[in-house]
């Protein structure tokens, strides 16, 4: 199942631009079954990029239309506060799943490179896979949106049998 949805995603641009990249290149490939809409189409940053007001004015845009968020989470993550943190916090006040990727492969929520803002938060931690990204995309939000105020608490992870299912037994 393609999934239809817009999806913000949010990344070190430093660090980790090659695994927004990997993630786009799934998407361009007719072979492969993996489809996200991404927000980041829309509302493109010119040459005023350099401003920070711009760039929160045109990333909130973004935000309109978004139904689940990805971040992507490197080794640096947890520390960037400008736009990092703010893109979370925002995604929070707008009630929208979050869908930590963890680049090291951790299928958990890891307190070394978790961002603070949403750890022990109703966010679903999973590996850089495709497979699990994709199941993610399309289980995570609809399981988020029917959550009740007592699973709002603590990280969310899948079992090993969600992976064996997706033949990802390693």
């Amino acid at each position: 199942m393609g999934h239809k949805n817009k999806t913000y995603i949010i990344f070190d641009g430093d660090n980790d631009k090659w695994a927004y990249a990997r993630m786009k290149g799934w998407k361009a490939l007719e072979h492969i079954d993996f489809d996200f809409e991404n927000a980041h189409d829309e509302y493109t940053l010119t040459n005023n990029a350099s401003n920070e007001d711009y760039i929160k004015g045109k990333l909130r845009k973004r935000f309109q239309n978004a139904s689940q968020v990805i971040v992507l989470v490197g080794e640096s993550t947890k520390n960037l506060y400008k736009y990092v943190r703010w893109e979370l916090e925002i995604a929070q006040n707008l009630n929208i799943p979050i869908i930590a990727v963890n680049l090291n492969g951790d299928r958990k929520q890891n307190s070394n490179t978790c961002p603070p803002i949403i750890r022990d938060t109703y966010v679903v931690h999973i590996p850089f896979k495709m497979r699990i990204i994709k199941y993610a995309l399309d289980n995570f939000p609809s399981e988020y949106r029917k959550r009740t105020t007592n699973s709002s608490i603590g990280g969310r992870y899948y079992n090993d049998s969600v992976y064996s299912t997706l033949g990802l037994n390693d």
